[in-house]
């Protein structure tokens, strides 16, 4: 993956910009999903055009035929920083020979079966590891690092604080 600092996404972004200053409003994106309960414990999750199955594995009541919620997550984070990198490296002009990302986190079932209320429902930890080669220096893939960190929507998710409302219909009787 070679990079070049003028290049079609490059563009994009230089459209975007103008389209945005002459329209603030333009700048605003509503991204939407939708799902359904699916086997045991699974679901599909519409994304438009897509679908998204997700599973548990068996020892969690699932019969482990996709990834669980949490992996979807860490493949969300996963395919944001690739693409972030690429595109911030391209931004910089810096050249990147090879990307690979991994990424883990540790959970804790209490929180979610309610076994402790103390425990948080979520990763109690998330770590990320980055492999970059190419021709530059480490301070320019460190800039580079410093770029993703900062723009990375999905990595956003989780450092930030993200308002989410929650909305319950019923149709009881």
């Amino acid at each position: 993956m070679t990079t070049n600092s003028r290049t079609p996404l490059n563009d994009i972004v230089d459209a975007t910009a103008a389209a945005i200053a002459d329209n603030p409003a333009n700048a605003l994106a509503v991204f939407r999903a939708a799902g359904v309960p699916e086997a045991a414990v699974g679901s599909a999750i519409t994304t438009g055009k897509h679908t998204v199955r997700v599973d548990e594995p068996a020892t969690l009541g699932g019969e482990g035929t996709a990834p669980n919620p949490v992996e979807v997550y860490l493949a969300a984070l996963i395919s944001c920083q690739v693409v972030t990198y690429r595109f911030w490296a391209q931004r910089l002009g810096i050249t990147v020979d090879d990307l690979a990302v991994d990424a883990e986190g540790d959970l804790d079932v209490r929180g979610f079966f309610g076994l402790d209320d103390t425990v948080r429902a979520g990763f109690q930890a998330v770590r990320v590891t980055v492999r970059v080669s190419g021709p530059e220096t480490d301070e320019r893939y460190q800039e580079l690092q410093e770029a993703v960190d900062a723009h990375c929507p999905v990595l956003d998710l989780s450092t930030g604080q993200t308002p989410v409302t929650t909305t319950l219909v019923t149709d009881s009787r």
